[in-house]
């Protein structure tokens, strides 16, 4: 599908350093955070607002509860020093219920804000002070008249360099002098209208502006809308784009040979998805399947089984994996199974020296290698793969199509078939919308054998036990995981949470001091890939008994001895994620669990755990993800990446809240691209930027 290449940029977006206020540092700042000018800015949304339109008397202010208030200055500001030498800056206020003092700290500028008989509208927390009512360190704006103070004050992510301040007036800047009826427009004005959504420019004016939670809430169905329309159109663009050009069609093979050496039986789900691998091999249309199955189902074998149909047709295959530990674990097992039947793999990671890196990519260039296992090595320019008729890609979100697209047939000739694996269980409908540029294959089967993971929910007061148990399971010759939400403590984290929020780094220098002679590792992704590699080798390897680690370990080795698995704070990760950190365990011989540990006593928490603790198929706690917290949890990963798409940045699209509106994007997306053709046709040159960078970047798989 052919999109026009030069597009147009949308009129009235001036460089923020002509922005009053703003010069060449703090643009830099802002254009480091996504506003790199007028729009960019327009699309750094709130993340909450304050309601200071609710202003209150002075007398129904509880201490410690935020509230506004509209006071009238009664006395001179008085300046002192306190105890420990701040200066403090104190003056009287009133409104017909009542008095406060009002007290800022090292603020002496202030001094000449605020005179006898003037009126504010505060913002802030009373507290009940050695005389009496105090409000500390509030925000304040004058009131005056003729003038009308914002209802709903929206508040912003910063970084370092910018205030509220700065950035709510550039916000209005924006939204008055930059005008944003000329901001790019991605919706069709069809689209938009079909759907009841406010226009382009008032949803800007209501994100930033709004008079009511009314308005906030039609500009963020607007942006939500926007962000899903988007993403099903580049989606449905992949999908179109993915099954041109030819692929090779593969003679239908026996698998006797292959099943026979197995030593095993295949499940129901497994004989589906090989015979569905068979079906699409078997056409000159380029194969774009995803496998998506529990941890444990048996993917792997499937992927296993359409290599063998691609090396019995004579052609090369590809298998890339994530992580050189996962790159290394792949070929233990595949490769001893294909020598059986003659056909030699080769393993490709940059963990080799250069020289042996040179030399495996000469021989792979030459022919000698069926299959070839590796990382991102294998998509390097000087990786030669001949006669490539199947790439798999493990975890694929980790891939994007620019990625694959280097190991053959992006220049237009033919193009091997891609098979795609994720063990992120994910409901049917949802996978079909998701993956819409896939055909999925769903292995909702786990073989017999597989042993159950005890899985308990406990709070703080069971740590001396909790010890107990890891000295236990460690002394009986098992392997612990330990996962923490943060690699370590803030600097400016709050006093109360950063007592409850646990970092790995921390906790491992403390669990190391309560259970000497117990060997402890730490992993997290702010190391580099070797180190990491490394501390999970040894782990594999037995060397280390207990393993402290971020989520990073959500994908990784296959540990057999590993039979304990605790998640420190986990009301703070969703309930796929928990299932996928539990599938670590249980994968040998040994009794297995899973140790929940929270102290959350909210409602919607404590009933997600316990989810947790009583369903062990992936499925259907995936349904009750789905049922509980809407689609938006599938789209947005953590971290705010798209879990299942590559690196697209969103702002809205994972405070999606129902399928229904995740269909109705899609059918929109299609009707757009297939029946109304706006793709490249004038007035939509916004939204053909738009799938032109999602393309061109890599983040649709």
């Amino acid at each position: 599908m052919k999109m026009r290449q030069n597009q147009t940029k949308s009129s009235g977006d001036i460089p923020l350093t002509e922005f009053p206020g703003i010069g060449a540092r703090r643009a830099e700042i802002f254009a480091k955070n996504g506003a790199d000018g007028t729009f960019g800015l327009l699309r750094c949304f709130p993340r909450a607002y304050e309601n200071r339109g609710n202003v209150i008397p002075l007398a129904s202010g509880v201490p410690g509860e935020t509230a506004a208030f509209e006071l009238t200055v009664s006395s001179k500001p008085d300046c002192s020093f306190s105890e420990k030498g701040k200066r403090i800056l104190r003056f009287r206020a009133f409104d017909c219920s009542g008095s406060c003092t009002v007290v800022f700290f090292n603020q002496d500028y202030l001094k000449s804000v605020f005179s006898a008989g003037a009126v504010f509208r505060f913002w802030g927390k009373l507290k009940n002070g050695r005389y009496g009512a105090e409000l500390v360190s509030p925000q304040f704006e004058p009131v005056r008249y003729g003038t009308e103070l914002m209802p709903l004050v929206p508040v912003y992510p910063l970084c370092s360099g910018l205030t509220q301040k700065l950035v709510r007036d550039a916000e209005l800047y924006a939204l008055t002098a930059a005008a944003p009826e000329g901001a790019p427009q991605l919706l069709p004005e069809k689209v938009r209208l079909g759907r009841g959504l406010v226009s382009n420019a008032e949803a800007y004016r209501m994100i930033h502006r709004p008079n009511d939670f009314a308005e906030v809430e039609n500009a963020k169905q607007y942006f939500i809308y926007e962000e899903l329309f988007t993403f099903a159109v580049g989606l449905t663009v992949a999908k179109t784009m993915r099954r041109s050009g030819a692929a090779p069609a593969f003679c239908d093979v026996s698998f006797d040979e292959f099943t026979s050496s197995l030593g095993f039986g295949l499940t129901g789900a497994q004989k589906r998805a090989i015979a569905d691998i068979a079906s699409d091999m078997s056409s000159e249309i380029p194969m774009a399947r995803l496998v998506a199955g529990d941890v444990g189902c048996g993917k792997t074998l499937v992927a296993a089984a359409a290599a063998y149909i691609c090396m019995k047709n004579g052609r090369t295959c590809a298998l890339m994996a994530p992580t050189g530990i996962l790159a290394n674990q792949h070929y233990a097992g595949l490769a001893p199974l294909f020598e059986k039947f003659g056909f030699r793999t080769a393993l490709l990671t940059g963990a080799l020296t250069s020289a042996k890196k040179r030399e495996l990519r000469e021989r792979i260039a030459a022919g000698e290698f069926n299959m070839v296992i590796g990382t991102h090595a294998l998509i390097t320019p000087d990786v030669k793969l001949p006669s490539p008729g199947l790439v798999i890609t493990d975890e694929q979100h980790r891939f994007g199509a620019a990625q694959r697209a280097r190991l053959g047939g992006s220049d237009g000739g033919e193009r091997p078939h891609v098979l795609v694996m994720s063990a992120t269980p994910i409901p049917r409908t949802l996978a079909m919308i998701l993956y819409g540029d896939l055909d999925v294959s769903l292995i909702d089967e786990m073989p017999p054998g597989r042993k159950k993971v005890d899985t308990f929910v406990v709070n703080e007061s069971y740590r001396a036990r909790l010890d107990s148990f890891i000295l236990k399971n460690v002394s009986e010759g098992g392997q612990v995981y330990i996962v923490c939400p943060a690699v370590e403590q803030p600097d400016d984290a709050e006093e109360d949470l950063s007592e409850s929020l646990k970092d790995a780094s921390g906790y491992a220098s403390a669990l190391g001091e309560r259970l000497p002679g117990v060997r402890i590792g730490l992993v997290h992704g702010r190391m580099k890939e070797n180190e990491k590699d490394s501390v999970m080798n040894m782990f594999a390897s037995g060397e280390l008994d207990v393993l402290v680690s971020t989520t990073v370990i959500e994908v990784g080795v296959n540990v057999q001895n590993a039979s304990l698995m605790i998640v420190e704070n986990a009301e703070r990760f969703g309930l796929s994620q928990l299932h996928q950190l539990r599938g670590r365990v249980g994968r040998g011989d040994r009794k297995s669990y899973c140790v929940l540990v929270s102290d959350s006593k909210g409602d919607a928490a404590v009933k997600r755990l316990s989810v947790m603790k009583n369903e062990s198929d992936g499925y259907k706690i995936a349904e009750f993800d789905l049922e509980q917290r809407g689609p938006g949890d599938f789209i947005k990963a953590p971290d705010g990446q798209l879990r299942q798409h590559g690196m697209l940045r969103t702002n809205m699209m994972h405070l999606c809240g129902d399928m229904k509106t995740l269909e109705q994007a899609f059918e929109d997306a299609e009707e757009a691209v297939y029946k109304d053709r706006v793709l490249g046709a004038e007035g939509y040159e916004n939204l053909s930027e738009k799938i032109e960078e999602m393309l061109g970047t890599g983040v649709i798989v």
